[in-house]
């Protein structure tokens, strides 16, 4: 194990992958060494393999989605989540549609890489949460990391596979340090949730950013006797309920957090599926946690406000726990 950086953890999957398939390409605009630094170096190393494009998301995500059914893989990379709006159409309409309309003949080994979510003063273009777009989409598959490992294993398993994905990285994760296995072998199952904290009073589902809120919230819980098991998700396409629902019949209690804006978020289907699976099991309704419905300031007085904080999680729980518990 070592410990390393959110940003060099995927820096090492994309040159491990590189390494391992001499086909694979990454494509993008300003991408040397990208706005955020995941490829410093990685150009040298891979001379003629990082096409930097033109301002054009319709054009990146097209051109990758070709160059990824006649070889692969292909990094695609949008350099704000935000901006994946410009190119809707190849990502809902062509990528996650190719290999259903094709009988499984053609392949799409395509991953589009973009920073999500909040980050300090960048205002209502630059700071959304948008997989719950992508995640009603079938043929997509959407990972949202929120630990180096995971960044890392999860980009590689995606790299390997033959549907699109949608990798989003929080984007104040990026310097975030936490152990990462040795070798080019670390691989994480989409699909497949990480019970972060164990706990027996409340279930915190989480992803991206509130993972690590929760987290915080859960040791300061833990003094007032409130025990609470932390569920990382890691991808929101598919979404691991068996986890989750195991965690339920457990706790009896459920609290979902999101950093995007609740109404039809995936906080509301993990709520939802809760309820009309896991009824009997709970003993109190599942609540949910999201930034609230308005665009993302930029001031920072108000930009406080307009996202999930830890004293937000603090307040819920010792809501939903009654005083005879803890």
């Amino acid at each position: 194990m070592r410990e390393i950086t959110v940003r060099d953890a995927i820096r090492e999957a994309v040159m491990e992958e590189m390494q391992r398939s001499p086909g694979m390409i990454v494509m993008g605009e300003d991408i040397m060494p990208g706005a955020f630094g995941v490829h410093a170096g990685l150009g040298e190393m891979f001379p003629g393999r990082f096409l930097e494009t033109p301002i054009s998301e319709a054009a990146i995500v097209g051109t990758a989605l070709g160059a990824a059914m006649t070889g692969g893989p292909v990094i695609a990379e949008i350099m704000y989540s935000d901006f994946l709006a410009v190119c809707m159409d190849e990502i809902v309409n062509q990528a996650a549609k190719i290999r259903y309309m094709t009988g499984g003949q053609a392949r799409v080994p395509l991953v589009i890489r973009s920073p999500i979510g909040m980050t300090r003063g960048v205002a209502a273009q630059h700071s959304q949460s948008l997989e719950a777009w992508f995640a009603h989409i079938p043929g997509l598959r959407v990972a949202m990391p929120s630990t180096p490992a995971d960044a890392k294993g999860l980009l590689k398993t995606a790299l390997r596979g033959e549907d699109p994905v949608l990798f989003f990285e929080q984007k104040l994760l990026y310097g975030e340090k936490g152990p990462v296995p040795d070798g080019a072998d670390h691989l994480v199952q989409l699909g497949t949730a990480h019970v972060a904290r164990e706990g027996e009073d409340v279930t915190v589902v989480a992803t991206g950013l509130m993972v690590s809120k929760a987290l915080e919230a859960a040791v300061e819980l833990q003094r007032s006797g409130i025990s609470i098991e932390v569920v990382d998700p890691r991808t929101v396409s598919p979404i691991d309920f068996d986890t989750i629902y195991g965690s339920v019949d457990k706790t009896a209690r459920l609290l979902v957090i999101t950093e995007a804006t609740l109404a039809c978020s995936v906080a509301s289907e993990i709520a939802a599926s809760v309820a009309e699976h896991r009824f009997n099991s709970l003993d109190g309704p599942v609540r949910r946690l999201g930034s609230p419905f308005v665009p993302k300031p930029s001031t920072p007085t108000l930009e406080k406000l307009a996202y999930p904080g830890t004293d937000d999680i603090l307040r819920i729980v010792r809501e939903m726990v009654p005083r005879r518990t803890r």
